[in-house]
């Protein structure tokens, strides 16, 4: 492993590609530790400091994407939360917007326009989200307590102008970090977006480890992080399984030339939705949250009761209806958000269309139920795959207390192990490409 990385650095293409992903990713966590205009840094440190349970819901996942960023409102504090969401609406408008379809059809450019949506969008939602966040942190409920005269007075200046300008600073650091992973996308190595958000979550497991081992105790830490690599083992084995299945192409004169004749194969992923469905589940079930918060009553009055039911099951994930209703959620935006990126009769007509077939199944339309039928299947040991997944952490928090420290779980676990295979893959092919031996041998 050493003598492969030596070799990265001997080449002087890669090395140029490996120095520049570091830089950048540098300049991505410098300006996570940066606070944004009009944000008392003393009052985030103490709230920080006095945090128990940490933020719950959608804030939570935010954060754990932010690398840490949101709770201390920092000018990269939306991280690329606003990009993920943008992209997966843009996706899913291909579904409903002929245009958009029609767009991704096109090849390169119609893609390159699609992008730019993305784009646009992402813009549009960091100031949604940026004037959400100010909000709330105004209202002092963004570490979930209002009774804490620090974590109340996180902004220093409450005018509408200082507001506007805090609103365009994280909206600007949310374009600075889109702009970033694409630089790291076009001249560095690997998937930008992808790189910045394992930078984020990465940079957490330190701490997180170090904060379990000081709330229990140095032993209890150790055994975290030996389950841990039992489980991040497991995640890899899943999340490298696949369902294979053969295809046959008939041979075809076209001129002189004979296309055709080869075999391949459809791979169906046990677990295609990836840390979508986590993320659609943990939005919505935040939703609750966020209406009974805005609905506190100011003046020492007791809440109505549908609040206090949302506070005492909605809330916080160590009640079982909240985790029941958490996996039953990621189960059904698993099946959901697959039906939507895998189409069998798109696939059954391409494979139609160049002479393609599965054997014993004929083509057209029983291709296309067959794929649905092995696509059902294949979907449910992943959904309930990444139903457990997410439910470490809150299995965690009812254990040992360490919902927000504790790092082996839910998307964040997903994401590292997803981009660390595709990372090292894109690296070792690049070695091979200048004949010499992979990554891994």
């Amino acid at each position: 492993m050493l003598s492969a990385v030596a070799r990265i650095f001997r080449t002087p293409d890669l090395r140029r590609k490996v120095l520049f992903t570091l830089a950048i990713i540098a300049v991505f966590r410098l300006g996570s530790f940066v606070p944004a205009p009009f944000v008392d840094f003393s009052n985030v440190q103490q709230c920080l400091a006095s945090q128990q349970t940490g933020a719950s819901g959608l804030y939570q996942l935010v954060n754990v994407l932010s690398g840490g960023a949101l709770l201390q409102l920092s000018i990269f504090a939306l991280g690329i939360m606003p990009y993920i969401t943008s992209s997966i609406i843009v996706q899913l408008l291909r579904v409903v917007i002929p245009r958009f379809e029609a767009l991704y059809k096109e090849g390169q450019e119609g893609q390159a326009r699609l992008t730019q949506y993305t784009r646009y969008l992402t813009i549009a939602l960091g100031v949604l989200q940026s004037t959400t966040l100010i909000t709330v942190a105004r209202s002092g409920a963004l570490f979930g307590t209002t009774d804490n005269a620090a974590c109340s007075s996180l902004i220093s200046n409450t005018q509408w102008w200082a507001t506007v300008l805090m609103v365009l600073t994280l909206t600007a650091g949310t374009g600075l970090i889109m702009w970033m992973g694409e630089l790291i996308t076009e001249r560095g190595v690997g998937n930008g977006m992808s790189l910045l958000i394992f930078t984020a979550i990465a940079a957490r497991f330190p701490q997180s480890i170090i904060a379990i081992g000081q709330a229990q105790s140095p032993e209890v830490a150790v055994v975290v992080v030996l389950i841990g690599v039992v489980i991040v083992g497991l995640v890899v084995y899943v999340e490298q399984s696949q369902r294979r299945i053969p295809v046959e192409y008939a041979k075809r004169m076209v001129g002189r030339r004979t296309y055709g004749g080869n075999n391949t194969y459809i791979p169906i992923k046990v677990n295609m939705a990836g840390v979508v469905p986590v993320i659609f589940a943990s939005s919505l079930l935040y939703l609750p949250a966020l209406i009974a918060q805005f609905n506190q009553p100011r003046n020492g009055s007791p809440a109505p009761g549908w609040v206090t039911w949302i506070q005492n099951y909605l809330t916080t994930g160590d009640h079982p209806l909240y985790m029941a209703m958490y996996f039953l959620l990621i189960v059904g935006f698993t099946y959901f958000y697959v039906a939507i990126t895998f189409n069998p009769e798109e696939v059954a007509d391409n494979m139609k269309k160049y002479g393609g077939f599965i054997p014993g199944i004929r083509a057209g339309r029983p291709t296309a139920e067959y794929l649905d039928y092995v696509l059902t299947r294949v979907t449910l040991p992943g959904s309930i795959y990444l139903g457990l997944l997410a439910l470490i952490p809150l299995v965690a928090f009812v254990a040992i207390g360490a919902n927000q420290n504790f790092p082996f779980g839910g998307a964040s676990l997903l994401i590292i192990v997803g981009v660390g295979l595709e990372t090292v893959k894109q690296i070792d092919s690049q070695l091979q490409q200048r004949h010499y031996e992979g990554l891994l041998r």
